[in-house]
């Protein structure tokens, strides 16, 4: 049987991989460290000079091979901070200098040598600078980004009169992939109403999207008496949010959506925007929900001459609905096989809401190998035994 859940208690933040919430300080800190430990650095600075002063002893006036030392700095710059680098463009041009000053040639050939390793050092420092301030302006990019998308989205779990919620949720955190996963839960007079939904590219764009569609929800949910009315309230939103997108020169947005009305009977009414069904677990038992009334996303309803329309479905006391975006659906293993949720979720029947998230992180980290490429966000909405108050 599936096992009854605690009360839940509210969590902020956002689940990542390693169990807790990543500072962005942190993040921004972490590009300015070396990927090269010091004392790593020190032993393999030494064996290389080492090997090659051999070689030039060896070889003699014939090939002078110090002198091509001076290209460490520039690979120091690449996985070093900016401190080894200077530290190894230091030791570079100290062996260098010693031995030019004890070298046969001119006066001339010594100070063009010299010259030649003091500036390609120099160089190999000044290309180290660059590559952490443009990663460092890269991770404050992102995490301004992460960040607009905790704050948009509300911490879970939530508990009303008529389901807990809890969920899961990942951004991704590469500015170029930052995605536009949007969810929320609102407790209405008319029910409790659920969205999750999907904008439709990447980048702080479909964050504003997103914003658009999740504000619209929340003033719909509580104001509109019917499902219906609360989706039309959607679409305009998008509508307009696309109108000034067009005005600033950004590219119009559509957002896949599957908003969901609980009340006291047991009985779910859903309107499916293009987004994915739910699956529904209960007495150890999955199956996925069929919706015969799939209609365009949001934003696009003007290219369709059908209206949406609502759909019931059952919901009894004890079960668990699982809803997903395409980022559970479309992660891929190293074949690029896509994963298997629908045979995945059979293995969890008899878990509850907040385990089944755990097991579906855990397994698709797994499957994944960690390598994801888009956000990942999933609901685990369990009606209640009771009514809680």
């Amino acid at each position: 049987m599936a096992q009854k859940p605690q009360t839940p208690k509210r969590r902020s933040g956002v689940r990542h991989r390693d169990g807790a919430v990543q500072s962005p300080d942190a993040s921004i800190a972490a590009v300015s460290q070396g990927r090269i430990g010091n004392w790593a650095l020190l032993g393999g600075l030494t064996l290389l000079t080492l090997l090659v002063v051999f070689l030039d002893v060896r070889t003699g006036n014939d090939l002078r091979v110090v002198p091509l030392l001076v290209v460490v700095p520039a690979l120091a710059s690449v996985y070093c901070s900016l401190r080894q680098t200077i530290w190894v463009a230091v030791w570079i041009t100290t062996v260098v200098v010693g031995f030019r000053a004890g070298a046969d040639g001119t006066f001339w050939d010594f100070v063009f040598g010299i010259g030649f390793a003091v500036l390609a050092c120099a160089l190999g420092v000044a290309a180290c600078a660059a590559r952490i301030r443009h990663a460092t302006e890269m991770a404050r990019l992102r995490s301004a980004a992460v960040t607009l998308q905790r704050q948009i989205l509300r911490p879970l779990p939530v508990v009303t009169d008529h389901v807990f919620a809890y969920g899961l949720y990942e951004p991704i955190e590469e500015d170029r992939f930052v995605g536009g996963d949007i969810y929320e839960v609102v407790e209405s007079p008319y029910g409790t109403r659920v969205i999750i939904g999907d904008v439709q590219g990447k980048g702080l764009a479909a964050i504003g999207a997103g914003f658009a569609a999740i504000a619209a929800f929340r003033e719909a949910a509580i104001r509109e008496p019917t499902l219906t009315g609360v989706v039309q309230a959607l679409e305009d939103a998008v509508v307009r949010h696309n109108e000034f997108s067009a005005q600033t020169g950004e590219a119009e947005r559509f957002v896949t959506a599957l908003v969901l009305g609980f009340d006291e009977g047991g009985q779910v009414e859903a309107v499916n925007c293009g987004h994915l069904p739910p699956r529904l677990l209960h007495d150890g038992r999955t199956s996925a929900v069929t919706l015969h009334r799939t209609s365009v996303p949001l934003g696009l309803a003007g290219l369709s001459r059908e209206a949406r329309t609502a759909e019931s479905f059952g919901f009894p006391r004890g079960a668990t609905l699982l809803v997903v975006t395409d980022g559970v659906t479309e992660a891929r293993d190293a074949t690029g096989a896509f994963y298997p949720l629908d045979e995945r979720v059979v293995a969890w029947a008899g878990h509850g809401p907040r385990e089944l998230l755990d097991a579906l992180h855990g397994d698709l980290e797994e499957f994944s190998g960690g390598i994801r490429r888009d956000d990942v966000a999933a609901l685990a909405l369990h009606r209640a035994p009771a009514a809680t108050h």
